[in-house]
């Protein structure tokens, strides 16, 4: 096996192939179906790391598809559960997938310029911003169950509050950890 074709890659390609699945079962209103294969993608994203850990398969294909993974499937999610057709409760609201898209925007942009202006590139997930994916890719689970099966529907406003303080919280503690990132750079040069 080449160091590029890895179990863990190839179960990141296959989340990525996912992404249309879930976006056409969305836009048909299979909430039921959408909610099994988002779901399978999210249990797929934490699976590439643990195979990538527990049989030494990280690489750096996989470094940069696993979080391109995520943010697709993620920005997708958003992006059509936002749109007032495609859902049966009210759908998600903008201001949450408008809050969701800029916070990654701004840190890809972010990167982007610091390292064009420093060459700073020790860019690293931050335990805030993992837990962030984990608390978006919940919420869109619980609002998906709520749209395939009429559960928990009150719940959602708690649930969309939820994420949206842990995006903010997520994005500002992603500026002090990338400081802190390149402050030790610095020290070690």
């Amino acid at each position: 096996m080449s160091s590029v074709l890895t179990i863990a890659n190839l179960l990141t390609v296959l989340r990525l192939i996912m992404i249309p699945v879930f976006a056409t079962a969305a836009y048909y209103q299979n909430f039921d179906y959408a909610l099994g294969v988002f779901f399978a993608a999210a249990v797929t994203d934490g699976l590439d790391g643990l195979v990538a850990r527990a049989f030494n398969q990280k690489t750096q294909l996989g470094a940069i598809l696993d979080p391109m993974a995520d943010k697709l499937l993620l920005v997708t999610a958003f992006i059509i559960l936002s749109l007032p057709r495609f859902t049966e409760t009210l759908p998600i609201p903008f201001w949450l997938t408008a809050a969701a898209i800029s916070r990654d925007v701004f840190i890809v942009l972010g990167a982007l310029v610091i390292n064009m202006t420093t060459g700073f590139s020790g860019f690293r997930p931050s335990i805030p911003g993992k837990l962030n994916t984990f608390v978006q890719i919940t919420m869109i689970v619980f609002f998906l169950t709520a749209n395939a099966f009429q559960l928990f529907t009150r719940f959602l406003p708690l649930a969309y509050y939820i994420t949206l303080a842990m995006t903010i919280f997520s994005g500002l503690h992603y500026i002090w950890h990338v400081n802190r990132l390149m402050s030790e750079q610095e020290k070690r040069q």
